[in-house]
């Protein structure tokens, strides 16, 4: 008898949901309580869970958009009972055909490992660093692998516990879809098979490297910057726990000199000269992430016609203000008081003055914004990023530091999804933190303009008549010309001025 698994209800108002992957296969034994989808709505990804055992037969496909009620899978009942019947008298077979054979996990189907849809409009991605080696053990959840796309970075993890077999290689660039690994399911699979057979081998090893089996052998990282280097891992002396070789055994390597010219040769020929140190070159490939910035970059110069006005703000009344409340501040909100609010709630108060400044073209029109989504540009080993606070202008100042941090946390870890980098209605980058004094920003697409910040400089300024020696920063706003006139940039940039030199107004909105 089959029982129909159909689409819950998720929300009052959702009314369809997507199939987003399957986690279990067309034919598939399920038991009750296992893992059988990833629905996701455009709130929310829920799971499916099997509410009978037996043979699962899929209706829908991974990406297929239907509606709530509809019936995606039935689970046929009792079904599956023959391969456990087989399972069983497996110890009945006779001791001469039960030697040679693998263990029962290794019969079963690999498990194929594919790169699953990361975002609507990504198409490829880069893989990053493999966290396993083929025939390596790997148990459900494992990290096996990061994939890189042209927005994000994402973990790949295993589905099933068993040996895995990669296919493709880190660095390698892949289509959404493409299968990289498959698990053997059971535990240990390959890897046991191969056990008895590579005994002898194995002990002389063991006794070789003071009978060890971690001796000589490199951890993931470490290998990866072994190959990277052309060093063999048996001429590193490992210094980690049982001799294996670590991260920084790897970094200390060096590779071996080359194979001295043979004598003959180097008597008819002159004598070359010894290559100069430090000359040599090395081509590395660009990630998606990289590429992505570069294309985007080029197209933001050549598509829009971008300006830059410069202003100055004198940043003494902002600094005596942190000065005097920041320890208070972050007794009460366990977070510290930073310039990046001041600067957040000023532009947020401008741009609901100057909205040109916060709209944008499309097409033959200009869609304007009643909000104010800012985008933050956080540099990341990997390239920069640009997460978003959402609703800024509804804020307080401990709500957008605590955002900040969070989000900033999250991009140097390689964690932001595609959501909190996407929709900004305007940027902040801040140049200053590494010591730019003045700077043209490019503009993020498809916003309209983006606000500079840079060094803080004690300068001599004229105040009342006196040259006095003040705390300055340079502001520089670059932006859309063909939406936003000299007026509005110039207007736009004053009123962030005048906010940031008088900050009570930001608490007063005037």
């Amino acid at each position: 008898m089959a029982f129909e698994v159909k689409v819950p209800t998720v929300g009052e108002s959702i009314t369809e949901v997507t199939i987003g992957r399957w986690n279990k296969k067309d034919g598939e034994f399920v038991n009750v309580n296992d893992l059988i989808c990833e629905i996701e709505s455009d709130k929310a990804t829920f799971e499916l869970i099997a509410e009978k055992a037996g043979t699962l037969k899929l209706n829908a496909k991974e990406g297929d958009t239907v509606a709530v009620g509809s019936v995606i899978c039935s689970i046929e009942e009792g079904t599956g009972s023959a391969a456990k019947t087989v399972a069983a008298a497996a110890p009945a077979a006779t001791p001469a055909a039960a030697a040679p054979s693998t263990p029962a996990a290794s019969n079963a189907a690999p498990v194929e490992v594919k790169i699953p849809t990361v975002g609507e409009s990504i198409t490829e991605v880069t893989l990053g660093a493999w966290s396993v080696k083929s025939g390596d053990a790997v148990k459900a959840g494992d990290l096996l692998l990061e994939i890189e796309s042209d927005k994000a970075t994402f973990e790949l993890h295993a589905e099933t516990t068993g040996t895995i077999e990669l296919i493709s290689k880190s660095g390698d660039t892949v289509a959404i879809g493409t299968v990289v690994c498959k698990i053997v399911p059971g535990a240990g699979g390959a890897a046991q098979a191969a056990g008895p057979a590579s005994a002898p081998a194995a002990t002389a090893a063991a006794s070789a490297s003071g009978g060890n089996y971690a001796a000589g052998h490199a951890s993931p990282a470490a290998g990866k910057i072994l190959n990277e280097k052309g060093v063999d891992a048996s001429a590193v002396a490992g210094s980690g726990k049982d001799g294996r070789i670590t991260k920084e055994d790897a970094l200390k390597a060096s590779a071996a000199p080359a194979a001295a010219a043979k004598p003959a040769a180097a008597a008819s020929a002159p004598a070359a000269k010894a290559p100069v140190a430090g000359r040599a070159d090395e081509r590395v490939k660009m990630t998606s992430l990289r590429k992505t910035i570069a294309r985007r970059l080029v197209a933001v110069k050549n598509e829009t016609a971008m300006l830059t006005t410069f202003n100055e703000v004198d940043m003494k009344p902002v600094m005596d203000l942190r000065s005097k409340y920041k320890d208070t501040f972050k007794e009460k909100y366990g977070i510290g008081l930073g310039f990046m609010s001041f600067f957040t709630k000023a532009v947020c108060i401008a741009l609901k003055e100057f909205p040109a400044v916060n709209a944008y073209i499309d097409g033959d029109e200009i869609i304007n914004h009643n909000y104010c989504d800012v985008s933050v540009a956080v540099s990341t080993p990997k390239g920069l990023v640009v997460p978003v606070i959402r609703n800024a202008e509804t804020l307080s100042f401990n709500e957008i530091e605590a955002e900040i941090v969070r989000l900033a946390t999250r991009a140097r870890d390689g964690k932001l999804s595609i959501d909190e980098m996407s929709g900004g209605t305007f940027t902040i980058t801040n140049g200053g933190i590494f010591g730019s004094m003045l700077s043209t920003p490019i503009i993020n697409s498809p916003q309209s303009a983006i606000l500079g910040m840079h060094n803080i400089v004690e300068r001599p300024v004229a105040i009342g008549g006196q040259v006095v020696i003040r705390p300055i920063m340079y502001l520089a706003l670059s932006y859309d010309h063909r939406i936003i006139d000299g007026r509005e940039s110039v207007g736009f940039l004053v009123r962030v001025k005048q906010l940031l030199e008088d900050p009570s107004r930001l608490l007063l909105g005037v």
